[in-house]
């Protein structure tokens, strides 16, 4: 839940969704992690960290997110996941987190990093890092996996309520979920596997022309 998020898909997206044929190209994909990922998965990529205003709200699962706690927020990993993140490409420094929180949202970044892990490798001021994950510890028990694609983020839920209702009439399901960040952030699908969910990403963006637009999350049992 990087400060850097403000608004969703932009109108001008919308407007070509509406008029956007149906063909589509295919691309690569990344490879996704296992549902429960085992200990020694990795992702290299960068890191951000935040603080206040998240501090004392509560997080995706549920628990009051304490910035000075070591734990961190990932779009796509369980709850309870412990990692260690190292900061390859700098000091070496590394910390250990554990997943309690749904983001980054912001194009390029892996993880969140609460504020006591980021300063205990040294990345309070930078802000950003570049960052091997690997997970360390899986949660005992994982719920059931599915995974939506994120198409915006809106301070005014009736805003958000009209990209849902355009999404669910178009890809057959959409959801809104307010986070700590106090935004309403559209979900659209419920995919079996991170894959259906990037390969609807893949529909999504082709269909907006919006490139960017979109990010792979895991639902949560509580949304």
């Amino acid at each position: 839940m990087p400060r850097s998020l403000r608004v969703g898909l932009l109108a001008a997206a919308l407007a070509a969704l509406a008029a956007s044929g149906c063909g589509h190209k295919k691309r690569a994909r990344l490879p996704a992690p296992s549902v429960v990922p085992r200990p020694g998965y990795s992702e290299t990529g960068v890191a951000s960290w935040y603080g206040h205003p998240y501090h004392g709200r509560p997080a995706a699962n549920g628990e009051i997110y304490d910035m000075e706690k070591m734990t961190a927020a990932h779009r796509t990993l369980p709850f309870d996941t412990w990692l260690r993140v190292v900061v390859n490409l700098t000091n070496e420094k590394s910390v250990e987190v554990r997943i309690i929180d749904r983001g980054p949202f912001a194009r390029g970044r892996i993880i969140d990093l609460s504020h006591a892990a980021a300063r205990a490798i040294d990345m309070i001021g930078p802000g950003i890092a570049r960052v091997r994950l690997e997970v360390i510890r899986s949660p005992g028990i994982a719920a059931p996996a599915r995974f939506a694609v994120q198409v915006g983020a809106f301070a005014q839920r009736s805003n958000a309520d009209r990209l849902r209702a355009q999404m669910a009439a178009r890809y057959g399901a959409a959801r809104l979920v307010q986070r700590a960040d106090n935004l309403w952030h559209v979900l659209v699908g419920a995919e079996s596997t991170e894959d259906g969910a990037a390969a609807l990403a893949e529909r999504i963006r082709e269909d907006s022309s919006e490139k960017t637009a979109g990010f792979v999350v895991r639902i949560d049992s509580m949304q």
